[in-house]
């Protein structure tokens, strides 16, 4: 399995692609802020094809690229139903100071939607080529937020975790469309049961694994109590 990582320009957002080997198919989960260039010198160093991007949830951290990368290869994006409504205006989330802290880097923020929106719901499958992610919906953090889980044919799982789980803590919840109690439901339910040795590709920070965060992350040992 090749797992290789763009960090976007702002807000430190983990950019992943995710391909069964180098000179394949792969897949391209949440190209945030200005990630383009960093994404097309990965892709080519590692002779890759996109066939789908992937999105964890509609924040625009998460998707400010999402327009570009689709539209240059081609591709749909493909987010859980409940957050697609994000993708047609992901700026009316940010308030006064994120929308002057994203446009000092990136200038004056205008959007498009991208052309192609493929939309998901729990339990489905996703089959792309030599890899398969299932989808399980986990909100809390938005509405529509999902872990992309990966079984590897050797090896842990891999988990991408998006904004639910982070190495050491959670996602927010007082965002727009941040629901606590929905939170906590999605730790105790689709977090907790996976096997420790699952890998943990969180939507931003470092990696991590399950085991880790059951035996250190403070909101996973408030719920084993």
């Amino acid at each position: 399995m090749l797992i290789d990582t763009v960090e976007a320009a702002v807000f430190g957002t983990n950019c992943y692609v995710v391909a069964p080997q180098a000179g394949a198919e792969c897949v391209v989960v949440d190209p945030g802020v200005d990630v383009a260039d960093g994404l097309a010198g990965l892709l080519a160093r590692h002779r890759l094809k996109p066939v789908a991007v992937l999105l964890t949830h509609g924040h625009l951290d998460h998707t400010y690229s999402v327009t570009p990368v689709c539209g240059a290869h081609g591709v749909a994006a493909t987010i859980h139903a409940d957050d697609a409504y994000r993708l047609r205006d992901p700026l009316a989330d940010l308030g006064a100071p994120l929308r002057a802290a994203l446009e000092t880097t990136t200038g004056p923020v205008t959007w498009r939607d991208p052309d192609d929106v493929v939309t998901v719901t729990d339990g489905a499958r996703i089959d792309l080529g030599a890899l398969t992610f299932e989808v399980s919906h986990a909100p809390g953090h938005t509405e529509g937020s999902v872990l992309f889980s990966l079984a590897q044919p050797t090896g842990p799982d891999v988990l991408l975790s998006g904004d639910v789980l982070f190495a050491g803590s959670i996602g927010r919840t007082d965002l727009p469309g941040g629901d606590h109690d929905a939170m906590v439901r999605s730790l105790r339910t689709r977090v907790l049961p996976l096997a420790d040795d699952t890998q943990v590709l969180p939507g931003h920070g470092p990696a991590t694994t399950i085991g880790r965060e059951r035996a250190t992350n403070p909101f996973l040992l408030q719920l084993q109590r």
